[in-house]
């Protein structure tokens, strides 16, 4: 709940700060400031929480414990590091910068409703504090024609899943009576009532669309291309993570003993969306656009801690949104400083800038799974939960064949950087700053990968 707060009061900050402040620097080094505050509410507010005593607020429509407040400290530390990483380039989006920052702050309070919510209403409104910034965001470049148009698609199937989840949300609460997920009345029942199978039904959906997974992906490639790359970073990450935080928390706690019913609907959803992602990123010719397609891939490992009800999942979801986050976000720090976004324009990109070729190699290998990176343990965490289920051992060997497809795409960015001959174009220069966030960023990737019970050791 501190949390919470913190960053309502930061997000209100921030945007009084544009009235007053006119320096766009002076803006972006007074929110990473924040920003680091509010990373040391949530330590605090983790080091504080009993473990076996979650606190509830609002009539229990909040409850707050270990695993959520340590979801939202590492989610946190992320959108710090995305402020390091992507700090000077989003000052050259538009003039309204402080209006950025706090666009994210509020997003962040979604987040953490998100992963401490009871009621139904809470999910809601979470959902909703996410979804709104984030089509503010995606039009933010009004001198681009792309951005406007994503902005426009984006709130439209929105406007159109909202629909969708606040039926679904309706329906349950038709019968059950009742908006608490610990309560609803029809997992006690004989027989499942048609009217709760359908609000379930309603709620895949709208979560499908929320984690762009297939087949209700159809939004993702044009908005990701279109919204400016520093925004990109975040709404393909940190956003996508507090989604499912909320997904697995629906779907375990609510709807476990009914998990005969959804699985098989989970499982094909899951086959599709490794399907789709992973083959068309394979046809695409812009660096940006193949990361897009990479996200929806990279949802349909992510949807295997829905999938299996363990423990396992649980503790893979943190490991893969951290890893995930970490080496995309690292992949769109090293994109955005080149002016050309195709496989072309990272041609010779080893020659002039080593380093950037380096870190960006350790980052797409720990998105295609390699092991010693984060995204190796990450899968291994997702596919070890499904081999545990037990009834979905031909979606794991199906998920195996996709990584492998994964490596080809990720590997054409690093046979371009290093195989071979062209003389990128910088969009900006490359600071000492910049390389050390980056090496630091590539080496928490490589521990992630050896060392993953760092982030276990305190759920």
């Amino acid at each position: 709940m501190k949390a919470i707060i913190a960053a309502t009061i930061i997000g209100v900050v921030l945007m009084f700060t544009g009235i007053l402040v006119k320096e766009k620097k002076g803006i972006a080094t007074l929110a990473a400031i924040l920003f680091f505050l509010l990373l040391g509410v949530n330590i605090w507010e983790l080091s504080t929480l009993d473990a076996n005593q979650p606190q509830a607020f609002f009539n229990n429509m909040l409850r707050i414990d270990r695993y959520s407040v340590w979801f939202n400290t590492l989610m946190t530390a992320c959108t710090v590091l995305y402020v390091m990483l992507s700090g000077r380039e989003i000052q050259k989006v538009g003039i309204h910068v402080s209006d950025y920052f706090a666009l994210m702050s509020f997003m962040l309070v979604g987040l953490y409703m998100l992963s401490g919510y009871s009621n139904m209403l809470v999910l809601f409104l979470g959902i909703e504090i996410i979804s709104i910034p984030q089509y503010i965001l995606a039009g933010s470049d009004k001198k681009n024609l792309k951005s406007s148009e994503a902005s426009l698609k984006y709130f439209l199937m929105g406007a159109f899943t909202t629909g969708i989840l606040l039926m679904g949300i309706t329906l349950l609460y038709g019968a059950s009576g009742t908006f608490d997920i610990a309560r609803f009345t029809f997992l006690q029942a004989d027989s499942l009532n048609p009217m709760a199978l359908c609000g379930i039904i309603f709620l895949i959906i709208a979560f499908a669309f929320k984690v762009s997974a297939a087949p209700m992906h159809m939004w993702t490639p044009d908005v990701y291309d279109g919204s400016p790359t520093p925004f990109t970073a975040f709404m393909s990450t940190v956003v996508k993570a507090a989604a499912f935080i909320a997904f697995i928390k629906l779907f375990h706690i609510s709807f476990n003993s009914l998990s005969g019913h959804w699985t098989m609907i989970i499982a094909v959803i899951t086959a599709a969306t490794l399907l789709v992602g992973n083959v068309t990123a394979v046809f695409q010719q812009s660096v940006k656009r193949m990361m897009a397609y990479s996200s929806i891939a990279q949802a349909g490992f992510m949807l295997f801690a829905v999938l299996s009800i363990s423990a396992t999942s649980w503790q893979g979801l943190i490991i893969y949104a951290v890893s995930y986050t970490v080496a995309t976000m690292g992949v769109f720090a090293v994109l955005m400083k080149l002016k050309d976004f195709t496989y072309d324009g990272f041609n010779g990109l080893a020659k002039r800038e080593p380093l950037l070729a380096f870190v960006m190699t350790i980052f797409l290998l720990s998105l295609a799974g390699i092991p010693l990176t984060g995204g190796f343990m990450a899968k291994y965490f997702m596919l070890t939960a499904a081999v545990e289920q037990g009834q979905v051992l031909w979606l794991v060997i199906f998920a195996l064949l996709m990584a492998a497809i994964s490596v080809y795409y990720y590997f054409r960015v690093i046979i371009a950087m290093y195989f071979k001959q062209g003389s990128p174009e910088m969009s900006s220069p490359v600071t000492a700053g910049d390389r050390l966030v980056l090496v630091a960023t590539a080496a928490l990737v490589i521990l992630l990968g050896v060392a993953p019970g760092l982030l276990l050791k305190f759920i």
